[in-house]
C-alpha cells in the first residue's frame, strides 16, 4: 500500500474541492483544475480533506493510488499558490522574447524559433532568462522541458537553455600535445 496515498491532503482557505462523476475539481485563487479519477481508485472529502482510497485490488490500482493523491495535492498548491519554472539562456547572443502568446527564441540557429505558450501559463522574460508561472504543474513542467529542448546545455562551454537550479557537469576540452 502507498505510503504517500494514505495521506489525506488539506484543503487551504479560498480552495474548493469537489468530487463528482468519477472527476476531481479544485478552484483556488489561482485558477480551475480537474482530474479524472481512474478505476480502482475512490476519493472522497471528510472535513474539507481530500481522502483517496483504493477501491480495487489489483497491481494497476495500487499504481494509481499514490498518483491520484500526489496529482490532487499538486493541483491543490497550484491553485493556492501556483507553480514556477525559470529557465536561463546561456550563450553569446542568445535572447529571447514575446511577441503575443508566442516565445520567440533565438540561440545560435540561422533562424528564430517561435513557440506557442499554452493557454494559462504566464511567461516573463527578462535579458537572459524565462520565467513561468501556471496552475497546472504538469503543463508547466512539459512546456519548459520544449523550450529547454530547442537548446539544450552542451557539457564544454555550458551554451544553451538550462533550468535555473541546473548544475551542468562540465568537460574538459581538448589539450594540445607537449
Amino acid at each position: 500500500m502507498s505510503r504517500i496515498g494514505k495521506l489525506p491532503v488539506a484543503l487551504p482557505q479560498g480552495v474548493k474541492g469537489a468530487v463528482t462523476g468519477g472527476f476531481v475539481s479544485v478552484e483556488g485563487p489561482k485558477g480551475k483544475l480537474s482530474f479524472k479519477i481512474r478505476p480502482g481508485v475512490g476519493v472522497e472529502i471528510v472535513d474539507g480533506k481530500f481522502i483517496v482510497s483504493m477501491t480495487g485490488s489489483d497491481n494497476q490500482a495500487k499504481a494509481d493510488y499514490g498518483t491520484a493523491r500526489a496529482t490532487i495535492n499538486n493541483m491543490v498548491l497550484g491553485v493556492s499558490t501556483g507553480w514556477k519554472k525559470t529557465l536561463e539562456l546561456n550563450g553569446v547572443g542568445y535572447a529571447a522574447k514575446l511577441q503575443g502568446q508566442k516565445l520567440v527564441l533565438s540561440v545560435g540557429f540561422s533562424h528564430d524559433v517561435t513557440m506557442d505558450v499554452p493557454a494559462g501559463v504566464k511567461c516573463n522574460v527578462q535579458k537572459s532568462s524565462i520565467e513561468m508561472e501556471c496552475a497546472d504543474r504538469e503543463v508547466l513542467g512539459t512546456f519548459a522541458a520544449k523550450v529547454r529542448q530547442v537548446q539544450p546545455p552542451e557539457p564544454y562551454l555550458g551554451k544553451g537553455i538550462k533550468y535555473s537550479d541546473e548544475k551542468i557537469r562540465r568537460k574538459a576540452g581538448k589539450t594540445g600535445k607537449k
